[in-house]
């Protein structure tokens, strides 16, 4: 068993819209701090997607979860529930990210233990501000638990 969390720093990015998906990538991917950004559409696909990494030596293990709840084929707050109620991956760092001004949707993400909620950039330009934002503060100055993996 071993934590797999260092640079390359990888963030597993799920719900997302795909016209914002290259964007949030791009952002990531352009800082000093060495990041990859795998993009997933669907929550399903990201849980399977966390159990497999969990598994597979091979593949990096996610270092924190950028969650985009807007999408409405989306169950962005089920994926959230599942990956808090697990005893491995409730150590995951989970960003909730959504451009809807509704306090009741940030309440909810934080009753089901997402460790932050940042709002979604509506202009491209906003993307390189929030990666460097969730970068140096969960990559530079956070300490976190490790996440035993197989």
């Amino acid at each position: 068993m071993s934590d797999r969390r260092s640079e390359p720093f990888e963030i597993l990015l799920v719900g997302g819209d795909p016209n914002d998906d290259q964007p949030i990538r791009d952002a990531f991917e352009n800082l000093t701090i060495d990041i990859r950004v795998t993009a997933l559409d669907d929550t399903t696909v990201g849980l399977d997607e966390l159990e497999r990494r969990r598994t597979d030596e091979t593949t990096p293990f996610p270092a924190l979860v950028l969650l985009d709840i807007d999408q409405p084929s989306v169950d962005g707050h089920g994926l959230l529930e599942a990956i808090k109620a697990d005893p491995v991956l409730v150590r995951l760092p989970v960003i909730v990210l959504t451009a809807a001004d509704d306090p009741a949707t940030v309440l909810e993400s934080y009753e089901l233990a997402a460790n932050a909620s940042l709002p979604k950039p509506s202009d491209p330009a906003e993307f390189d501000s929030l990666a460097e934002t969730v970068a140096s503060f969960w990559f530079e100055q956070v300490l976190l638990p490790p996440i035993e993996t197989s």
